[in-house]
């Protein structure tokens, strides 16, 4: 049988494949005839399916691991009645691969360079030199992380590049609705939509494919709010940053999550902060709709969404303007 490239949606039963995939779990365990084998759950992104690696060898179980892009090239099977893919040759990844990463793990829509830039053009646009002085700071300081780093482990935008997607995508409403509501301080609420997540990246451990593995110690004490506002007083004090300012922003960070029970001990008391809040609800369920909408049917309802109140969204027949 001849050898194909393809995508685990391509699959077909008794096919020899080959291609590349992403460890998504690995696990050593032993046949009944005592002899080690590999259990692995491989995915890229069409998909996840089951394998085995029956001829593994000693200490392949420490290569081959979670979060890890392999090449592979095996059998499609059934077990079962589950579809299966049984690993002849298997190796990690090199740079002569030429691999993209966006392939293997769900990603933002756009490259994180361009979104990156994105940031930077809104922080172009901030005229107060206090303001704009602690957010080119932070986003400079983080500059590394936020190229892969999600905006959450499981909610939404769980993805590499969520974080920057997330803010980006706030920006661009921030600034369509400082149209309409002309009296926002668009200084304070770029800024606030900049700083209001940045400290998600030292609530959770992400690697670079940007799937979280852990909240860290200080996460799970603190919590992205307080280390956010904390990091804010830091650089403002370094850089001599006035107190007026550095007590808006954080009180930005602060609110943004409205209530107590999520977080804010205080509600927004400025419009800027209340446009935050909105403008973080209003994107994280329309990131939630649409991934919702995605694998569902014309004419059906969507399975129901957890951060929605378990909400079942409709997708109509026929195709609004933009496309769904």
């Amino acid at each position: 049988m001849d050898t194909e490239i393809k995508k685990i949606n391509e699959f077909n039963l008794n096919e020899r494949v080959e291609g590349y995939f992403m460890i998504k779990s690995s696990e050593c365990r032993t046949s009944t005839n005592s002899k080690q084998y590999l259990d692995m759950d491989l995915g890229d992104k069409t998909g996840e399916i089951n394998a085995k690696y029956w001829n593994m060898n000693e200490g392949e179980d420490k290569i081959y691991i979670p979060n890890t892009i392999v090449k592979i090239r095996g059998l499609v099977t059934s077990w079962q009645n589950n579809v299966q893919f049984k690993i002849e040759k298997i190796r990690v990844v090199n740079e002569s691969d030429d691999i993209q990463i966006e392939d293997y793990v769900p990603s933002a829509p756009y490259k994180p360079e361009e979104m990156f830039n994105d940031v930077m053009e809104f922080l172009k646009k901030i005229e107060n030199e206090d303001i704009k002085n602690i957010a080119e700071y932070i986003v400079d300081e983080n500059k590394v992380k936020l190229m892969h780093f999600p905006a959450a482990k499981k909610n939404h935008h769980a993805i590499r590049g969520g974080l920057l997607y997330h803010t980006t995508t706030m920006l661009k409403a921030a600034e369509k609705l400082s149209e309409v509501y002309t009296f926002l301080n668009t200084d304070l609420l770029y800024a606030g939509v900049i700083l209001h997540d940045m400290a998600k990246m030292q609530e959770m451990l992400s690697s670079e494919f940007g799937v979280v593995s852990e909240y860290t110690i200080e996460g799970q004490l603190l919590g992205h709010i307080i280390q956010g506002i904390k990091n804010i007083e830091v650089v403002a004090s370094g850089l001599g940053i006035d107190k007026e300012v550095t007590m808006l922003l954080q009180h930005m960070v602060l609110s943004h999550h409205y209530e107590a029970e999520y977080g804010s001990p205080k509600k927004p008391m400025i419009p800027e902060a209340q446009m935050l809040h909105y403008l973080d609800t209003l994107d994280a369920s329309m990131y939630d709709m649409k991934k919702a909408l995605n694998d569902t049917k014309e004419g059906e309802f969507s399975d129901s969404i957890y951060s929605l109140e378990r909400r079942r969204i409709y997708k109509p027949s026929f195709s609004s303007k933009n496309g769904v």
